[in-house]
């Protein structure tokens, strides 16, 4: 068994090449991008491609029931395929879900589950257009989102950061984190100490509306954000995966988190900062431009916040300090909730 998804990684790719004739972009960002034969040249192939994305939502491992209600499961599992898109700028068109059902899942509870990823589902005009149906041991959602570029007709990627551009951060990081430690420890969701927390890792929202924003926004000299991506495995896992060759000074303290989160891991004794950039299933958007053109993008978008500066210097630094640990891995010892 592979120790990380790194190691996972690598022996797909021994079996698999990244490359193929409509394959504009392969695996290695939030979405891959695959176009007609008649749009695989030009600057407009991007919008006439489309971008698919996969995520599966597994019982014992995602999600407990005991704290989930069922409603929350089926948002849940959308929202995370459909933050992918947000992560390249793209607009929804529509998902494909395949379901694992239990014998002990009630008619009502299937239902419900149902019905809160329909609610989603409308809210984002994307439809459900397929899926596949078995039994199994134990609940599971494998969500397929399909989206496209939207009015602007570009589609965002990683690493496209270049030394010294800003680092923007659109969302909170370490809420979800704080709200999952809260409910493995309680077992519960029956307690309204941390909402905003518990809210958050039940119910994320996809940033659709905030990446096609950020892929529209244009200056006369080109696009003013070049790079974008969703964080959804923590801040300090994901940031290299964005960032590619080069790396990122950032600049945090306990003023630029949600307040829930800095009297949480205060609470726990812990370093909030450090703890928020661990902490995963964020789906906040990770964004970079240039400093020139910084000034638009926060016009567009005020409520992103600048949190580093990208590096020639490899390796991503907190406050002056090097980040010696990162985020969630499927395939790493688990952390211990309470």
């Amino acid at each position: 068994m592979p120790t990380s998804e790194q190691d996972f990684l690598s022996v797909i790719d021994r079996h698999f090449p990244n490359r193929g004739e409509r394959v504009l972009l392969g695996r290695g960002d939030d979405c891959a991008i695959i176009a007609p034969a008649a749009a695989r040249s030009g600057t407009a192939q991007n919008a006439a491609s489309f971008c698919v994305s996969t995520d599966m939502f597994v019982e014992g491992v995602h999600f407990r029931r005991s704290y989930f209600a069922p409603a929350d499961i089926g948002h849940k599992a959308l929202a995370a395929a459909a933050s992918d898109l947000a992560g390249m700028g793209a607009e929804p068109l529509g998902f494909a879900l395949s379901l694992m059902l239990p014998e002990d899942i009630s008619d009502d509870e299937l239902d419900q589950m149902l019905a809160g990823m329909a609610e989603l589902s409308l809210r984002l005009d994307m439809p459900l257009i397929g899926g596949d149906l078995s039994r199994g041991p134990a609940l599971a959602l494998d969500v397929v989102a399909f989206g496209q570029a939207g009015p602007s007709g570009r589609l965002l990627r990683r690493c496209q950061a270049k030394p010294g551009d800003s680092l923007l951060l659109v969302g909170e990081i370490g809420l979800a984190r704080a709200g999952l430690l809260e409910l493995e420890c309680k077992g519960c969701c029956e307690t309204d100490t941390w909402p905003a927390a518990i809210h958050a890792h039940l119910r994320p929202e996809p940033r659709i509306a905030e990446g096609l924003a950020l892929a529209q926004i244009l200056t006369p000299e080109g696009p003013a954000v070049s790079g974008l991506m969703d964080v959804s495995d923590g801040l300090a896992r994901d940031l290299p995966r964005f960032l590619g060759p080069v790396g990122a000074d950032l600049c945090l303290d306990g003023d630029d988190l949600h307040p829930e989160v800095a009297a949480f891991f205060s609470a726990r004794g812990q370093d909030p900062v450090e703890a928020a950039i661990l902490g995963g299933e964020d789906y906040a958007l990770l964004a970079c431009a240039s400093p020139q053109r910084l000034p638009m993008v926060l016009a567009v978008l005020p409520q992103a916040r600048v949190i580093g500066t990208v590096s020639a210097a490899p390796g991503v630094r907190l406050n002056s300090g090097a980040v010696l640990r990162q985020g969630f891995d499927h395939f790493a010892k688990p952390e211990d909730g309470c």
